[in-house]
């Protein structure tokens, strides 16, 4: 596992770290190995309810690629195909991560920091942060499957505007698009994401999980979804033992006690 890489276990919630501030954060073939790691790691430990992403430095999430490593990483075809195969399993390993992520963004989040962004559940930046995707400056074509995440979170005008103008937006623009969730204080930023973790990963698992897979059911073409999974996913809620400590702890004004089955 490289040092270019944190994993952080805090309780039911992990934390993964992109840890090259001297490059603002961007990000090499041998760290989009261990992120796929990392994440199957946190997915397969039950005590993990959600996970954090978040750059290192202050200065930046993630700021895209590593160029300085292409010589090395990606200097011939087949070179270019390991790299690209890696850090799509990566990108799917995280959009389908069976349990909610946040991105929690501080500075910089440009090109394919962007794209690990909206690969994420929740954005949670601060007032200083900035986001771009200067492919249009750099002559660079853009997979149809990140156009489609991005419209569907700002819409087909605003995606088009992002790619077209290839300029850095403000916190306060990328939320009135509904690129991010919430705009925080600077030094409050850590603060208010670990806040909300720990509202979700106190929330019962299923239902939270429920919910990822249903709105990604949802933004399908119609004939392409899972309905049978989808009426599965709700049935397995009614059918668990958290759904009776809901009711009971409703009943008696306590605090539920989720253990996810």
């Amino acid at each position: 596992m490289t040092d270019k890489m944190i994993s952080r276990k805090d309780g039911s919630i992990g934390w993964m770290i992109f840890n090259n501030p001297e490059r603002h954060n961007a990000v090499s073939l041998e760290m989009w190995e261990a992120a796929e790691k990392i994440l199957a790691d946190f997915e397969n430990d039950p005590r993990i309810r959600v996970v954090i992403l978040t750059g290192a430095g202050g200065k930046a999430f993630v700021s895209g690629a590593d160029i300085s490593k292409f010589e090395s990483e990606r200097a011939s075809a087949e070179a270019v195909e390991k790299y690209n195969a890696t850090t799509a399993r990566a990108h799917e390993r995280l959009e389908n991560l069976g349990k909610p992520t946040i991105a929690m963004i501080r500075g910089y989040c440009i090109g394919g920091g962007l794209a690990l962004a909206i690969s994420c559940d929740l954005r949670i930046c601060t007032e200083a942060s900035r986001f771009a995707v200067p492919a249009a400056k750099l002559g660079l074509g853009y997979k149809l499957g990140g156009i489609q995440k991005l419209i569907g979170l700002v819409g087909p005008s605003f995606a088009k505007e992002i790619f077209f103008t290839a300029r850095q937006f403000s916190s306060a623009e990328a939320s009135s698009m509904g690129l991010v969730n919430r705009v925080e204080p600077d030094g409050e930023l850590e603060a208010k994401v670990q806040e909300y973790a720990e509202t979700i990963a106190g929330n019962a698992p299923m239902t939270v999980h429920s919910v990822k897979r249903l709105v990604a059911e949802a933004m399908k073409d119609a004939e392409k979804r899972d309905l049978a999974l989808c009426e599965k996913l709700v049935s397995d809620c009614f059918a668990s033992q958290d759904y009776i400590e809901g009711r009971r702890a409703f009943m008696e004004k306590r605090k539920p006690n989720f253990v996810g089955r």
